[in-house]
């Protein structure tokens, strides 16, 4: 399998630097996640590590967190410069 049709590039923003190149597992069980490398789309879950995470979200200032950073992502210069990098590249019409 070709490491390109398992994921797909997106550009993500970097605090204090320019933007930098993530891919988006397309397949797998992280499929939809955003990561640095393709190689980490297929390896293996560590559940003690997920389930952890699973039980610090469930707390109250995580949900707090979590709406003021879906905020931020909308509106930051940062979150703007990023969506203008990710726009699909316009494709001739085909006759």
């Amino acid at each position: 399998m070709i490491v390109l049709e398992i994921t797909s590039r997106a550009y993500q923003r970097k605090k204090g630097s320019s933007p930098t190149l993530k891919f988006r597992c397309t397949s797998g069980p992280r499929k939809g996640q955003v990561r640095a490398s393709p190689s980490s789309c297929n390896a293996p879950i560590n559940f003690q590590k997920s389930n952890t995470l699973k039980k610090t979200r469930r707390g109250a200032k995580a949900s707090m967190a979590s709406a003021r950073t879906k905020i931020t992502k909308r509106s930051s210069a940062g979150a703007r410069r990023v969506a203008s990098l990710n726009k699909p590249r316009q494709r001739g019409r085909k006759i």
